[in-house]
């Protein structure tokens, strides 16, 4: 299974795996994944946790790869903090059944659903509310079903992921004032992001 957010791909094999070998880590993670740069402060207030505790995790974080920091907006007195742009890659059938690093792998697999589900939730439960109707309109909560090969599952994953990287690349340093951070899935949606409808970047 691939993150999204894909650039290049980096394998999390055994030893990467240790360095999010912990809740609050994947959570960091995320939150730069969905929601871009921040400080510590920030992503302690953002996920309810101290400063100290994210303070301590995005070094690590930082110790693997996972993060670096962002010289762009440093003032000297707070370091900020982003994402290493690429995109990562984990299959739970490289480590060998009942391991720990197979316990492990599934729990990360959990986690990355569970903050999925949740942006997914948001984004149903307020989107309505906090959204202009351009912004609602132009996003899909899209399922279709199909009956494939594996060879066509996996051409079909091919094709899709590069029209999505093909997206991403296009567009990775977007300075337009009226776009909005958004997740494809494929459901394709804004991330709703605070309690504002003033978020929402479009017309009413």
């Amino acid at each position: 299974m691939t993150t999204p957010d894909r650039r290049t791909h980096r394998d999390i094999d055994m030893a990467s795996l240790k360095g999010l070998a912990h809740p609050l880590r994947v959570q960091l993670l995320e939150a730069l994944s969905t929601f871009g740069p921040s400080t510590a402060s920030g992503l302690a207030d953002r996920l309810g946790e101290s400063s100290g505790a994210t303070s301590y995790h995005l070094r690590q974080l930082e110790k693997h790869g996972f993060v670096q920091e962002d010289a762009s907006r440093g003032s000297g007195r707070e370091r900020w903090w982003q994402r290493t742009p690429s995109g990562l890659n984990l299959n739970v059938t490289d480590f060998p059944v009942d391991s720990a690093e197979r316990a492990a792998a599934e729990t990360l697999e959990r986690e990355w659903d569970r903050s999925r589900a949740a942006i997914l939730d948001e984004f149903t439960r307020r989107g309505p509310r906090v959204l202009s109707k351009d912004w609602y309109d132009a996003s899909t909560i899209a399922t279709t079903n199909m009956t494939l090969t594996v060879d066509q599952l996996a051409a079909l994953r091919d094709e899709v992921e590069g029209v999505v990287e093909g997206w991403f690349a296009r567009h990775r340093d977007q300075q337009d004032p009226a776009a909005r951070r958004v997740q494809v899935q494929f459901n394709a949606f804004p991330v709703i992001d605070g309690d504002s409808p003033s978020n929402d970047g479009g017309t009413a």
